[in-house]
């Protein structure tokens, strides 16, 4: 599904209204029927609704809704914030205009104007307040009489439902500073906006119900877009099901450089991800520490241990011919507990200098990089990181908010010529040509240790398959995400640890497989 921006969804609305053909204010009617249509399903029981209006388009939905819900003989109170700026009340947009005269017919609705706290309203208990203050027209931050009624209306204890956009938040840029109604329900229009992805927001948008209102599909196709939330119709793309006579060398084969003295947790971790993700040869390089730990508890891969007992510090090969080729794997990954030791930062040059396909990159790996300036050009290609926000911020410095930490992503992606995956709620992923990912899978009881080793082992495992780097990090994310999201539905979100991701890793593949 693509993500688009406040200004590609006016275009939107504007090409529909020509090429459907529909006028504006029939559209308007469209798209208030179906919040209308929500309200009426989810507060069957509730007979009082005070509707919040501002005098741009998005009051226009609000008046719209409020004469739908006066039609279903449900009570009303309409406010309409009309502040004056010197001495002169200002024009509503035409549409907005319309639906005024519209509901000034209905004798018996009362319609308060805001022009001062002193007309700030009382709420009735249990009443559902609707915001249509500002939706997704807003360009600058609220303050006065308007930044002293969201501030109202978020005490009120009543439920929130904003249109649009809650009202003071900003779709294209972060809103961590701003004053923003806090919603309970966000009903947004045909695509998810950017704001929706970012933790920043959790408090101001609530629940996010996307309502189809019929925009014309042939915009959504032609419309290039930057981001996108990954999907069913995405995840289908890139999955390729086995073909019947396939043999376990037709799944590549992954060296998996994990482990250390007190962690090889991580290695156990990462190693059966990989093996669940339906790679057909593991090799684990672990510490000597780490041996029996690993063979007793992954019997199906195979181990190679380092000269050193407690820390991997070179990754040699044990052929029959004595020479140490890494080019015999499909691919490589590098990280999970492994600690930051200094011969394991050299070990990494080595495999840097020694193998120049795409590695799965991750945890303490990451972190000798942040140490080592000159590793950066050092990396593969194609190769894929895999920092959560601290380890973010060690390898490319801090940011102030949330959008401008997925704006520098996408940079490094593409100085790197690399994938970013910045995990988190809504995982991210940069790709070099720079566009944007959001997974649409996950949830907060994958917060928990290891979480991150198991995402290590299913990339280094689909990477080995022959999917490309960009589809290895789409899938491998969506993956684990949905892994964690069949096992919450049966374990609870609570209860979640990260061997429960593995677990369910194979239900995750039935799902996408039907």
């Amino acid at each position: 599904m693509k993500i688009l921006s406040a200004e590609e969804i006016r275009l939107w609305d504007q090409y529909t209204i020509e090429h459907e053909p529909i006028s504006s204010i029939n559209l308007m009617e469209r798209a208030a029927g179906k919040c209308a249509d929500w309200l009426l399903q989810e507060y069957a029981n509730t007979r009082s609704f005070c509707i919040f209006c501002g005098k741009g388009n998005n009051g226009g939905d609000g008046l719209a809704i409020a004469r739908i819900l006066l039609d279903q003989h449900i009570a009303v109170s309409i406010f309409i914030l009309d502040p004056v700026v010197q001495g002169l009340s200002a024009k509503g947009t035409d549409d907005f205009q319309i639906n005024l005269q519209r509901l000034q017919s209905y004798k018996e609705v009362v319609i308060h104007f805001i022009r001062t706290t002193e007309d700030f309203p009382s709420f009735l208990p249990g009443q559902i307040i609707i915001d249509a203050l500002f939706g997704s027209g807003l360009n600058r931050e609220t303050e006065g009489v308007t930044a002293s009624l969201i501030a109202c209306i978020n005490n009120s204890y009543c439920k929130i439902v904003a249109i649009d956009v809650p009202s003071g938040l900003f779709v294209d840029r972060s809103s961590k500073e701003a004053i923003t109604i806090k919603a309970n329900h966000t009903l947004s229009f045909q695509c998810y906006k950017p704001a929706f992805l970012f933790a920043e927001n959790e408090k101001a948008i609530g629940e996010i119900h996307i309502l189809d209102i019929g925009l014309h599909n042939d915009f959504y196709q032609l419309v290039f877009n930057r981001f996108e939330l990954m999907d069913d119709t995405l995840i289908h793309a890139s999955f390729r099901p086995r073909n019947q006579f396939s043999h376990k060398g037709n799944f590549g084969h992954a060296l998996l450089i994990a482990g250390s003295f007190g962690k090889m947790g991580a290695a156990i971790l990462s190693a059966k991800a990989c093996l669940r993700s339906g790679v057909g040869l593991l090799t684990c390089h672990i510490p000597e520490c780490g041996y029996t730990i690993l063979q007793t508890s992954v019997p199906e891969a195979m181990v190679l241990t380092d000269t050193h007992a407690a820390f991997s510090t070179k990754v040699v090969q044990r052929t029959p011919a004595g020479d140490n080729d890494l080019t015999t794997y499909n691919s490589i990954g590098i990280g999970p507990g492994i600690g930051n030791a200094a011969a394991t930062t050299n070990m990494l040059r080595g495999i840097f200098e020694a193998y120049r396909s795409p590695v799965i990159l991750d945890a303490d790996a990451l972190n000798s990089i942040a140490s080592q300036n000159e590793l950066f050009q050092l990396i593969p290609a194609g190769s894929i990181l895999t920092p959560h926000p601290k380890e973010f911020e060690r390898l490319f410095g801090k940011t102030a908010n949330e959008f401008d930490r997925v704006v520098l992503a996408l940079k490094k992606a593409q100085e790197l010529n690399c994938i970013i995956v910045l995990k988190g709620h809504h995982t991210f992923i940069a790709t070099p040509d720079g566009r944007g990912f959001f997974n649409s899978t996950g949830n907060p009881g994958m917060a928990t240790g290891g979480s991150g080793d198991v995402l290590t082992g299913i990339l280094t495992g689909l990477l080995a398959q022959g999917y490309s780097s960009e589809e290895t990090a789409i899938l491998g994310v969506y993956l684990h995400g949905l892994a964690g999201d069949i096992a919450a539905k049966e374990l609870s979100i609570e209860a979640l640890i990260a061997t429960d991701l593995i677990d369910y890793l194979g239900k995750a593949f039935l799902q996408i497989n039907t």
